[in-house]
């Protein structure tokens, strides 16, 4: 019986531009998950390190934890005793999708510890009920990027072609901006020319990812639906992604609720539009850190750990 595994889930970019609650992208920047399990049954014991550890808990509220418990309830099963030690990378409450690595190294860890007994496509579901929404936690599982949506036949995963040679380049200000707060500015209704405006584009964004056409991902990663109330929690927002545009961005977009923005750009340009993101933030007194990543395109991954 398998007694230890280390689960490894990507940082994730959610609500790209126009694919509000429906489109995410998986990016190379990890949180790593080690669950072994112990001989007392319900007993816990959580290690944390890395980055913004002082905001997690270390009992049975830890999100890995509720997950790992959640998929045994499913089962029907007892919750076995267990010792997660947390290796954060993701900074939390910045819109790259830190609590759903959370979820989905809960979930897979215990299916895994559990011998396998559910599918992949029900473990992303399960997922997508302890989240709320599919925009971080599918490409969190599956790697790539994606448009999720939901019908009376069930959840149906677009994958979405990426261009090798689009790199996505994020922003982070050292400012946190909770999904409820980002949540609670958003209207109670739209009009449908907004409407209309976000179905367009979300065409435009699609084949901009998959094409690398250049204005198609300018003008793709428009929207009316939330970046235009939830930029107005992000102070410099304008400025920042006019400085990104100049330095060679081909797109820019609140990634998750934000503060995060994460700019799209070619191989070549992503120093120079990071230190222009960085710069501008500067003017406003925010310190930032821009990574240029990659798209993680293998998801979340398990492997067996052998106990001593």
């Amino acid at each position: 019986m398998v007694e230890a595994v280390r689960v490894r889930t990507p940082a994730s970019a959610a609500n790209l531009g126009p694919g509000f609650d429906c489109m995410g992208a998986a990016l190379t920047l990890y949180n790593e998950f080690c669950f072994s399990l112990l001989p007392d049954e319900g007993s816990l014991d959580i290690d944390l390190k890395g980055i913004d550890v002082v905001h997690l808990t270390t009992d049975a509220d830890n999100l890995a934890y509720k997950s790992f418990k959640r998929l045994y309830d499913r089962l029907g099963k007892k919750t076995p005793g267990v010792k997660i030690e947390i290796d954060m990378e993701i900074p939390l409450t910045r819109g790259l999708g830190s609590s759903a690595t959370a979820i989905v190294a809960g979930l897979v860890a215990a299916n895994h510890l559990a011998e396998s007994p559910l599918s992949q496509t029900e473990l992303m579901e399960l997922a997508i009920a302890i989240e709320g929404f599919p925009d971080n936690v599918v490409p969190a599982l599956l790697g790539g990027c994606h448009l999720a949506t939901k019908d009376e036949g069930g959840w149906l995963i677009c994958d979405i072609p990426w261009h090798e040679t689009i790199i996505p380049v994020v922003a982070i200000p050292n400012f946190e901006l909770s999904t409820a707060d980002a949540r609670r500015i958003l209207p109670s209704g739209y009009d449908r020319q907004d409407a209309i405006f976000n179905i367009s584009h979300i065409g435009l964004l699609v084949r901009g990812l998959e094409t690398g056409n250049p204005e198609w991902l300018k003008r793709g990663m428009e929207d009316r639906i939330h970046q235009p109330y939830r930029k107005t929690l992000i102070p410099g927002y304008d400025e920042v992604k006019q400085a990104a545009i100049e330095a060679g961005a081909l797109g820019v977009a609140i990634s998750g609720a934000g503060p995060t923005l994460i700019a799209f750009v070619n191989a070549d340009r992503g120093t120079e539009v990071g230190t222009a993101m960085v710069e501008s933030w500067k003017t406003h007194g925010i310190h930032v850190d821009a990574l240029s990543l990659m798209l993680d395109r293998k998801g979340t991954t398990v492997e067996t750990v052998e106990l001593e």
